[in-house]
């Protein structure tokens, strides 16, 4: 499936939080949502990423934003993830990659000279309308989620003018 693009509309999905409810994202609408995607749960980079969203997870909800991390791994994975560093942001497990495809994250990736399939990190910004607002590339993972909370909060202060 082709990668989303901003202003089209997300697509929809539901998947299972490590908390035991639901994520759909439909039923978000009227106020802004971040996914962010990332590979998997306990590697270095998936772990520092994770660790600087949980920093700031009441900053996005002092801001009206949902926050959801996805990645395809297991409700038990994630679980283990959580406890082992206090992790404070929903994570949706995508074992079956409903929502990495949806958005077109689920590509042909290269470390070390080796090629594979995997998910591609980036952080999507939707709006109260369910619009693609901002599609964030986590370039560089220290400092990506303090970035996402700059253009959440200018998507916030957007919606108030």
């Amino acid at each position: 499936m082709p990668e989303v693009t901003e202003g089209m509309m997300a697509p929809d999905f539901s998947l299972p939080l490590d908390n035991g409810e639901i994520f759909s994202l439909s039923e978000h609408r009227g106020r802004p949502v971040v996914l962010f995607f990332y590979p998997e749960d306990d590697s270095g980079g998936c772990k520092d990423e994770n660790i600087e969203f949980s920093e700031r997870a009441a900053a996005f909800a002092d801001l009206g934003v949902t926050l959801v991390g996805i990645s395809p791994d297991s409700l038990e994975s994630h679980g283990k993830f959580r406890r082992k560093y206090d992790l404070q942001v929903p994570l949706a497990a995508d074992p079956d990659r409903l929502a990495i495809e949806a958005f077109g994250l689920w590509r042909l990736k290269k470390l070390y000279g080796r090629e594979f399939m995997g998910v591609i990190r980036v952080t999507i910004i939707i709006d109260a309308e369910g619009r693609i607002w901002r599609i964030m590339r986590a370039t560089r993972i220290l400092g990506h989620a303090q970035k996402v909370l700059v253009a959440a909060a200018e998507l916030a202060s957007a919606r108030q003018k």
